[in-house]
């Protein structure tokens, strides 16, 4: 299985540096990837690499899944959607959708030809789920569906987006995961693409469901009202998923900082032969071998299947905690070059901001763990 996820992980390596780094200005010039990305990543094999072959996947695990991570966290890339295609949209459908729904998207998100988004944070509600308004509500053999999403990721190339919606009463219990295939569908709007502080180049927009209608079958799930409890059976993959990136960015960072500090000149020498640079580098790759060890830990855990949310998210809100503290230290080794955004230090200071925020909220993640205390 090592000499697979190396594999894995050289592909994905030869994949970004061919299909990604040399474009990444502009994509985020354009504020998303190109449509073409997403068959190029297709054709590669690595879409959907922890999918059974049956439905079109690699058929591998999650040790593969967290390669691929890794690779595109290392390479510095922030743009192309990749986790929430194939990390947590292709997961829910394959653990709650039925046999004919499996088959009928998966080997299209597979391959590219649908491109996978959820559909869950909305204005008013953020990490507070049981708070969801928008509604879906049953007429005939449709779901008629009336509310607004928004930062939701890969909006603009989506073909397939996850829904959750209110098909019930108040609370969790009347939440559910319907999907939609939305190109051309009637009721549905593309907003505004959403400027943002970093991850310029990621797919971010605002969605809106005007009267909507969706065929009452593509309802996740064997009834209405399990949607809340789906969700949380898949957080805490998706918060291993931010944990995975934040380590291989802040690994990233620690690298473009040493090899600066070799080539960087002050008062007549190197400035890593000053002992406050030698005493950064020394904390900082510290603190991200004792974060590359947590991680691996919990993927060790997720792959025997014990990770439990409580430790899901003591990795999600620590990992990402130490990815913001070591790339803001790092770049203060860069001085005033890495406040420019030609440098690929200040676009990892940026980017790393949301990793506190999304996938629920660091606050939320230490409240949970706090509960199992």
């Amino acid at each position: 299985m090592k000499d697979e996820v190396t594999d894995v992980a050289e592909l994905a390596r030869t994949f970004f540096a061919r299909e990604v780094t040399p474009h990444q200005e502009r994509f985020a010039e354009q504020h998303q990837v190109d449509r073409e990305t997403w068959l190029a990543a297709g054709a590669a094999g690595l879409l959907c690499i922890s999918i059974p072959e049956e439905y079109g996947g690699g058929g591998a695990g999650f040790a593969h899944e967290a390669a691929v991570l890794w690779e595109q966290g290392r390479c510095g890339d922030d743009a192309f959607g990749y986790s929430v295609h194939s990390s947590i949209v292709a997961h829910y459908i394959l653990a709650y959708g039925s046999e004919e729904q499996k088959k009928k998207w998966l080997p299209k998100m597979a391959s590219g030809e649908l491109v996978g988004a959820v559909a869950m944070t909305e204005p008013s509600t953020g990490s507070d789920l049981q708070r969801i308004r928008t509604t879906a509500r049953r007429d005939g053999d449709d779901y008629v569906i009336n509310g607004s999403k928004t930062f939701i990721t890969n909006s603009s190339h989506a073909g397939l987006v996850v829904i959750v919606a209110r098909t019930g009463g108040e609370g969790a219990q009347g939440i559910s995961l319907i999907v939609a295939e939305v190109d051309g569908l009637e009721g549905f709007e593309r907003g505004r693409v959403l400027h943002k502080i970093g991850q310029h180049g990621q797919d971010t927009r605002e969605l809106a469901f005007t009267d909507m209608r969706v065929p009452a079958a593509n309802l996740l799930g064997e009834e209405e009202g399990q949607g809340f409890y789906q969700l949380m059976l898949q957080l805490p993959q998706e918060r291993l998923v931010i944990a995975v990136g934040a380590v291989a960015s802040a690994s990233l960072a620690y690298d473009l900082a040493l090899d600066y500090s070799k080539e960087r000149e002050a008062f007549g020498k190197p400035i890593g032969a000053f002992q406050n640079t030698r005493f950064t580098l020394a904390e900082v790759g510290t603190d991200i071998l004792a974060a590359r060890t947590f991680l691996d830990y919990c993927v060790g855990l997720h792959l025997e299947g014990t990770l439990d949310a409580a430790t899901a998210s003591r990795a999600k809100y620590w990992t990402t905690d130490v990815q913001c503290d070591v790339i803001d230290r790092c770049l203060q080794i860069f001085g005033g070059y890495g406040y420019m955004m030609e440098y690929p230090i200040a676009r990892l200071y940026a980017g790393a901001r949301v990793q506190k925020i999304y996938g629920g909220t660091n606050e939320i993640m230490k409240d949970l763990i706090s509960r199992t205390l």
